[in-house]
Protein backbone atom coordinates (compact mmCIF):
# COMPACT_ATOMS: atom_id res chain seq x y z
CA UNK A 1 0.00 0.00 0.00
CA UNK A 2 0.93 3.64 -0.26
CA UNK A 3 3.04 5.32 2.31
CA UNK A 4 1.67 8.38 4.06
CA UNK A 5 3.74 11.01 2.33
CA UNK A 6 1.88 13.81 4.13
CA UNK A 7 5.14 15.33 5.39
CA UNK A 8 6.16 16.10 1.78
CA UNK A 9 3.37 15.44 -0.73
CA UNK A 10 5.19 17.18 -3.62
CA UNK A 11 7.38 14.45 -5.07
CA UNK A 12 8.94 13.66 -8.42
CA UNK A 13 7.20 11.04 -10.55
CA UNK A 14 10.18 8.73 -9.91
CA UNK A 15 9.65 9.10 -6.14
CA UNK A 16 5.91 8.38 -6.58
CA UNK A 17 6.80 5.19 -8.49
CA UNK A 18 8.74 3.90 -5.49
CA UNK A 19 5.94 4.76 -3.02
CA UNK A 20 2.83 3.67 -4.95
CA UNK A 21 1.87 0.28 -6.31
CA UNK A 22 1.85 0.08 -10.14
CA UNK A 23 -1.98 0.26 -10.13
CA UNK A 24 -1.99 3.28 -7.80
CA UNK A 25 0.65 5.00 -9.92
CA UNK A 26 -1.37 4.43 -13.10
CA UNK A 27 -4.43 6.10 -11.61
CA UNK A 28 -3.05 8.72 -9.20
CA UNK A 29 -0.14 9.93 -11.33
CA UNK A 30 -1.09 8.94 -14.92
CA UNK A 31 -4.81 9.83 -14.61
CA UNK A 32 -6.06 6.30 -15.26
CA UNK A 33 -9.45 4.86 -14.33
CA UNK A 34 -10.22 1.57 -12.61
CA UNK A 35 -12.87 -0.69 -14.13
CA UNK A 36 -16.38 0.06 -12.79
CA UNK A 37 -17.59 -2.15 -9.97
CA UNK A 38 -14.11 -3.43 -9.11
CA UNK A 39 -13.02 -0.94 -6.47
CA UNK A 40 -12.76 -1.69 -2.76
CA UNK A 41 -14.89 1.31 -1.72
CA UNK A 42 -17.68 1.21 -4.32
CA UNK A 43 -20.16 -0.41 -1.91
CA UNK A 44 -18.45 0.62 1.34
CA UNK A 45 -20.59 2.66 3.77
CA UNK A 46 -18.91 2.58 7.19
CA UNK A 47 -18.47 5.83 9.15
CA UNK A 48 -15.09 7.44 8.72
CA UNK A 49 -12.92 9.53 6.44
CA UNK A 50 -11.59 8.74 2.97
CA UNK A 51 -8.02 9.94 2.52
CA UNK A 52 -5.74 10.32 -0.48
CA UNK A 53 -3.94 7.00 -1.01
CA UNK A 54 -0.84 8.90 -2.08
CA UNK A 55 -0.31 11.43 0.68
CA UNK A 56 -2.91 10.69 3.39
CA UNK A 57 -4.77 14.00 3.11
CA UNK A 58 -8.41 13.72 4.28
CA UNK A 59 -10.63 14.19 1.20
CA UNK A 60 -14.18 12.98 1.89
CA UNK A 61 -16.36 12.32 4.92
CA UNK A 62 -18.42 9.14 4.84
CA UNK A 63 -21.51 11.29 5.50
CA UNK A 64 -21.17 12.67 1.94
CA UNK A 65 -20.96 9.25 0.25
CA UNK A 66 -24.04 7.97 -1.54
CA UNK A 67 -25.21 5.07 -3.69
CA UNK A 68 -25.11 6.26 -7.28
CA UNK A 69 -24.96 2.91 -9.07
CA UNK A 70 -22.13 4.20 -11.28
CA UNK A 71 -19.59 1.53 -10.25
CA UNK A 72 -17.24 3.89 -8.39
CA UNK A 73 -17.44 5.52 -4.97
CA UNK A 74 -19.66 8.59 -5.21
CA UNK A 75 -19.62 11.63 -2.93
CA UNK A 76 -21.70 14.79 -3.14
CA UNK A 77 -19.02 17.04 -1.64
CA UNK A 78 -15.38 17.03 -0.55
CA UNK A 79 -13.84 18.31 2.66
CA UNK A 80 -13.37 22.06 2.04
CA UNK A 81 -10.03 22.80 0.37
CA UNK A 82 -9.07 19.12 -0.06
CA UNK A 83 -9.86 18.72 -3.76
CA UNK A 84 -8.93 20.83 -6.79
CA UNK A 85 -10.98 20.96 -9.99
CA UNK A 86 -9.53 21.12 -13.51
CA UNK A 87 -11.16 21.17 -16.94
CA UNK A 88 -10.46 17.86 -18.71
CA UNK A 89 -11.08 17.70 -22.47
CA UNK A 90 -9.68 14.21 -23.07
CA UNK A 91 -11.94 11.62 -24.71
CA UNK A 92 -13.50 14.36 -26.88
CA UNK A 93 -15.71 15.78 -24.12
CA UNK A 94 -15.54 18.43 -21.42
CA UNK A 95 -15.38 17.02 -17.90
CA UNK A 96 -14.20 18.30 -14.53
CA UNK A 97 -11.24 16.32 -13.19
CA UNK A 98 -10.69 16.27 -9.44
CA UNK A 99 -7.25 15.98 -7.85
CA UNK A 100 -5.88 15.95 -4.31
CA UNK A 101 -5.07 19.56 -3.36
CA UNK A 102 -1.98 18.44 -1.43
CA UNK A 103 -0.22 16.08 -3.88
CA UNK A 104 -2.13 16.60 -7.16
CA UNK A 105 -3.03 12.90 -7.36
CA UNK A 106 -5.85 12.11 -9.79
CA UNK A 107 -9.06 11.09 -7.99
CA UNK A 108 -11.69 11.02 -10.73
CA UNK A 109 -14.29 13.46 -12.08
CA UNK A 110 -17.22 15.58 -10.89
CA UNK A 111 -20.55 15.36 -12.68
CA UNK A 112 -23.36 17.87 -12.15
CA UNK A 113 -27.07 17.99 -12.80
CA UNK A 114 -27.72 14.25 -12.86
CA UNK A 115 -30.76 14.50 -10.59
CA UNK A 116 -29.40 12.68 -7.54
CA UNK A 117 -31.17 13.84 -4.36
CA UNK A 118 -28.05 15.36 -2.80
CA UNK A 119 -27.48 18.84 -1.33
CA UNK A 120 -25.02 19.85 -4.08
CA UNK A 121 -26.47 18.07 -7.16
CA UNK A 122 -22.92 16.83 -7.78
CA UNK A 123 -21.43 13.37 -8.03
CA UNK A 124 -17.73 13.11 -7.27
CA UNK A 125 -16.93 9.87 -9.07
CA UNK A 126 -13.71 8.69 -7.40
CA UNK A 127 -11.45 5.73 -8.12
CA UNK A 128 -11.27 3.47 -5.05
CA UNK A 129 -7.56 2.97 -5.61
CA UNK A 130 -7.07 6.74 -5.15
CA UNK A 131 -8.45 6.43 -1.62
CA UNK A 132 -7.76 4.79 1.69
CA UNK A 133 -10.31 4.65 4.48
CA UNK A 134 -9.89 5.62 8.11
CA UNK A 135 -12.83 4.33 10.20
CA UNK A 136 -14.37 6.42 12.96
CA UNK A 137 -16.19 9.66 13.59
CA UNK A 138 -15.99 11.85 10.47
CA UNK A 139 -17.25 15.00 12.25
CA UNK A 140 -13.69 15.94 13.23
CA UNK A 141 -12.41 15.97 9.65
Amino acid sequence: MASNGASSPKKSEKEWQTILSPAQFRILREKGTERPGTGEYDKHYEPGVYQCAGCGTPLYKSATKFKSGCGWPAFFDAIPGAVNRHVDTTLGMKRIEITCAACDGHLGHVFEGEGFPTPTDERHCVNSISLRFSPGDDSKA
